[in-house]
This record gives structure tokens, sequence and C-alpha cells, in this order.
């Protein structure tokens, strides 16, 4: 077996990893650390989020920085200020016995004078955002003249977020670099790109299948009537009473509305997205992370970066257009040997696309059945049944009170004890649930459905239900506009998040939109006619990177 004093580690390093509990490298770290400790090693590894790439690279950065040198030697730059954070936060671990040694984060949203105050205190390790970074090279606060170590994290993520221009400008900006080293999830052009010009012959390693879903993840599926999604959803959060989990919407308007109904409804639940402060996305983490919050709800954009352990169910409010963003999305549940549930709501003519995920993550998608009103009670009456049984009677004078509990129900039979303790408790469910209606869309419509989504028609998919869609939402029978607008891939954008941009933007629906055709310069949006200006007014004139977006009728050019 494998051991991190069998991977050539300080012993300082390995004594910090025996005492955080660590006895066996994961995969990617037994492929990398020897590979990054000769120091000269241009490297690409890829590898899902979740693997321990924190310690592949934190480790060996640690070991080959000199700690007799209080300037910094080398940077790791990651998309979101939470995996910033939490870089730091296991690299101080890690460094626990190596005095002198130090790590800091940059990132926005917070104040850039106390990070050059730090900056000037003596660093060796510097974590970084990409546009954090650049305006303190800008502002001549940081040199990177002495940077021998280059690590670019999630680098899949921060092409997908726009930050292109910026990994290239703080790569131009560290020629002096001995080594870089980027991980990712993922493999996009542009990542072969970077690598090709900014890293001599690198070395290449893979841990498990490129879109492969991680093995602990049980994968879940429950098909309803487009009008039941939200319905359904709070049935399966009744079902699973001690869930901890992340759902994911395609929009910041769905995520705050949700939030804003299920709160109104009695659950620990609120919103991540755009929209928020700095200082309001971190009293929200802050209190899911201390499980304040049940569950959390957010976009892809917003929940980018963050790592929490502990998380028993993913659910996929609506399935994303991309099977990558679906990897991302599960991949925050089932981490470090535990497990967890990744289920998704769907309707039935998303039954194809549902096929087509399960044969690219090569995971097998489980129907499940949407439980009954009776099945909901029962569950929430065999949870408190165990949280009853298991209530601590140890600490407290409750013998006291004993005789006088005993007279007061000497009358009342057990059974009626119980009864009443039940009513107390779950009035409301018994109540709500009493005459609950069957959510399922029942499996001859689902098979007829997907025949004709996999094979009847031979239009493209996404224009199937794009337009479907539309006809459900509006009923308007699929009359659409079509737009012109003058972003494209090389804006860094992939289809999921510029349909994600262009909703967040003009806080329209995505039942509007038909079929989005992406090009390098320039993307052509069918739109229902009723939202058309809208989204026009909405968009055109705005700034993207200090570049002024057009948009326009595409008919009318």
């Amino acid at each position: 077996m494998t051991t991190f004093e069998g991977l050539g580690l300080d012993p300082r390093l390995v004594q910090a990893t025996d005492e955080l509990g660590f006895k066996q490298p994961t995969p990617i770290q037994e492929q990398a650390i020897p590979v990054l400790l000769s120091g000269t090693k241009d490297l690409v590894g890829l590898a899902q989020t979740g693997t321990g790439k924190t310690a592949a690279f934190g480790l060996p950065l640690l070991q080959l920085v000199d700690v007799g040198q209080r300037y910094p030697q080398a940077l790791v730059v990651c998309p979101t200020r939470e995996l910033c954070l939490q870089i730091v936060n296991e690299m101080e671990l890690f460094k626990k016995f190596m005095p002198g040694m130090h790590v800091i984060a940059v990132y926005g949203g917070t104040s850039i004078g106390l990070q050059i105050r730090d900056l000037r205190r003596g660093v060796q390790i510097v974590v970084a955002t990409p546009g954090r970074l650049i305006d303190l090279i800008e502002r001549k606060a940081i040199n990177l003249d002495q940077i021998s170590y280059v690590v670019l994290d999630e680098a899949d993520e921060m092409l997908n977020m726009g930050f292109q221009d910026d990994i290239e400008f703080i790569l131009q900006n560290t020629p002096k670099r001995d080594a870089t080293w980027l991980f990712s999830a993922t493999m996009p052009p542009e990542i072969r790109r970077v690598s090709k010009k900014y890293m001599q012959s690198p070395m290449e390693i893979t841990v498990g299948k490129m879109n492969t879903a991680n093995k602990n993840i049980d994968h879940q599926y429950y098909v309803t009537a487009a009008h039941h999604r939200y319905e359904t959803l709070k049935r399966i959060i009744d079902f699973n009473p001690g869930i901890y989990g992340i759902i994911f919407t395609r929009t910041k308007a769905d995520a705050q509305s949700i939030a804003e109904k299920l709160t109104r409804e009695g659950y620990d639940i609120d919103a991540l997205h755009g929209d928020l402060t700095q200082q309001q996305r971190d009293k929200v983490m802050g209190e899911f992370r201390e499980k304040t919050l049940q569950l959390l709800i957010a976009t892809d954009v917003a929940a980018r970066g963050i790592d929490v352990k502990e998380i028993t169910h993913v659910i996929n409010y609506e399935l994303p257009d991309d099977v990558e963003v679906y990897t991302h999305r599960s991949g925050r549940t089932g981490r470090a040997g535990s497990t967890g549930i990744a289920l998704s709501i769907v309707h039935s003519r998303e039954i194809g696309k549902l096929r087509q995920i399960e044969r690219i993550v090569q995971a097998p998608f489980h129907k499940m059945e949407i439980p009954s009103g009776k099945d909901v009670c029962r569950k929430q009456f065999f949870s408190f049944m165990e949280k009853l049984l298991q209530a601590d009677i140890s600490h407290g004078d409750y013998e006291t009170y004993v005789p006088m509990l005993a007279e007061k129900f000497a009358e009342i039979s057990k059974e009626e004890v119980l009864k009443r303790v039940a009513a107390m408790e779950f009035d409301r469910f018994l109540k709500y649930y009493e005459n609950a209606e069957d959510l399922n869309v029942r499996e001859r419509s689902v098979v007829g459905r997907d025949r004709e989504a996999r094979g009847g028609e031979k239009r493209e998919y996404g224009r199937a239900e794009g337009r479907t869609k539309g006809r459900e939402y509006h009923n308007n029978g699929g009359d659409y506009a079509r737009l012109f607008v003058n972003l494209g891939t090389k804006d860094g954008f992939y289809k999921a998040s510029f349909l994600q941009f262009i909703l967040d933007m003009s806080d329209l629906r995505k039942e509007v939109l038909g079929r989005i055709d992406m090009k390098e310069m320039n993307s052509w949006i069918e739109v229902d006619k009723r939202a058309a200006q809208q989204m026009i007014r909405a968009i055109d004139g705005k700034n993207y990177k200090g570049r002024r977006i057009r948009m326009n009728d595409a008919n009318s050019r």
C-alpha cells in the first residue's frame, strides 16, 4: 500500500497528513505528487471535483518553496472566493509543522487594502482569484518576478466563467516560472490551447474517465408533469427528513422564487445567486455550512467553488443543458468516500436528454416513484420515532418531574399519549397530505413520449424541447423571433453558461427560448415573440468584460 511517506514528502508534511487521518493517498495524489516534487515538470491533471486535488498540488508546493525567503514563490489561481478560501484552509493544516511558512488568499468582494498589507508582511504562496490578482498586479502591489510555480485549479470553470484573457495575462506576467500545473475536471479545446501555448511538453494524468460519475453517487429521477415540478420537489424533501442538500435551478429568478415559497411554508432554505452582495453570500454560506439551513438553492454560476462536506442530496430542479454541468452538480455529494444521491425532476419530454446524460456519465439512472401523501407521512413518523428513542436523557434532572408527569397522564393510555404527541408534531403534514394527488406520470405516457423524443421526430432535440416548452408556457403555438447577439464561444461561454447569462440579464424564464445557435464571435437565439423586446431592452447596450453588447432582431439587420 502506498503511503504519503513513500511519495517522497518532507517528514513534517507526513506528520501533518497523519494527524489529519490521511493514511493512503488518493489516485490523483499518488500519481501527481512524485512528479511535482521534481519542481521542473509541467503537468495537466484531469480529475473530478472531490478527488483530493488540493493536497496533490498543495503538499508539493509547501515542500518546494523556500521558507527562508519572504516573497511570493508560488501562485495558485482558482475561479471563486469560496474555492480560494478552501485551498488556503487546507494548506494551513498541511503546513502546521513548518514554522515561517505563509499562505494567503486574495479575492474580490473584500478590502484590497488588508490584502496588500498581508502581502507586504511576507508570504511564500499566494492563492488568488483572477480579477483580484490582476488588480494587485496593476497596482504594483504584488511582484510576480520571483514566481517559480503557477497552479491553475479548476481551469475549465475559469474558462467557462470568461477568465481566459485573465489567465493568459497572469501567465505572461510570470515569465520565470519553473513549472505550470493545470488541474481540471474536463479538457475543452480552450484548455488544450492554453497548455500548448504556455506549457513545455506537460505530463498528463487522468484519474477516472472524463465526465464519468462518482461511483459513490446514486443517480435517481422522478417523472412528473411540468406544472407539478414544484409540488414534486416539496414531496421529495418531505420524504427525506434528514436531507442536507443543494437544489439547482437554471436561473436566479427561479432560485429566489422557490426559496421564498419554501421559506413561507416552513422549510430551512435560502438562495444563492448572482444578485447577492458578497456579505449576503457569506451569510448564506455560513448558515449552510453550520447546518442552520437544511437546503441551499442555487444557480450553477453562483454555486461554483462551493465545497461543503456531508451533502446527502443534489437535486436538479431541471436538467442542465450540458452533461459537464450535470457532472459538476452531482459531484457536490458522495465526496471523500461517503455516499450521496443525485436526483432529477423531469417531465416526459426530457427522457431522451436523461438517457443521453446516462450514456455519457456511464452510470445507471434509477427511475423512482414520487411518494404518495401516505408514504410521506409514514416516513416522517418513522424519523420522529427514531429521534424520540435516541433522545439523550442523561443530562437533566428529569427524575424530579417524572412523578408529576405520571400523575398528569394517569388517566390517559400510552396509545392516547402517543397520538397526542403525533398530532402536535404532524398536524400540518397530516392535513396537507390527507388527500394528496398522485404526481407520477404513468409508464405508458412516458414510453410513448420517450420513443418520440429519441427518434420519432427528426428535428433536433433542443429545438423540439424548447418549442414544446414555449407552447406549454405561453400557449401561443411556438411563434418565435430570431435575435442576433455579438457574444459567442470566444467570450468564454458554452451553451449552458450562455443560457444562464441571457436569462439572468433579462429575468425571463427558459420556457420562452427555442434554439440557440452559438458561433465563435456571435450567437442567434430563438425567443418567444412576446418576450423578444424585453430581452433586447435588457441586454442591448450593456457591457460584458469591457465590450458593448449588441442585440437586435436578426431579420432586421
